[in-house]
């Protein structure tokens, strides 16, 4: 599914919501998601999960055009999503 495919499901699922609508509800979602994260705090859908940041050190690699050469990956801030428990429940089946 897709944004597009997502915004269209929630348009017909609420009542009284028209497109436009829908998708600026679904921008505001993300966007309230991503600035959370970017100030290194967590986003928690009781059942459905855990939006948070972590740090992925640095540490050494090698150069995939030389493999020869050795090269630091540095260090990045990533999105990691933790499963709550009904999304979990659901998803083995027993929900």
């Amino acid at each position: 599914m897709n944004k597009a495919q997502l915004i269209d499901k929630i348009h017909h699922d609420v009542e009284g919501l028209n497109k436009k609508q829908a998708e600026k509800m679904l921008d505001v979602l993300t966007d309230t998601i991503v600035e959370e994260l970017k100030n290194d705090r967590e986003v928690t859908i009781a059942g459905f999960g855990t939006f948070l940041s972590r740090v992925r050190y640095s540490r050494g690699g090698v150069n995939p055009q030389k493999p020869t050469e050795r090269i630091t990956i540095p260090a990045v801030k990533v999105a990691k999503f933790k499963t709550g428990y009904h999304l979990k429940q659901a998803l083995k089946g027993n929900r």
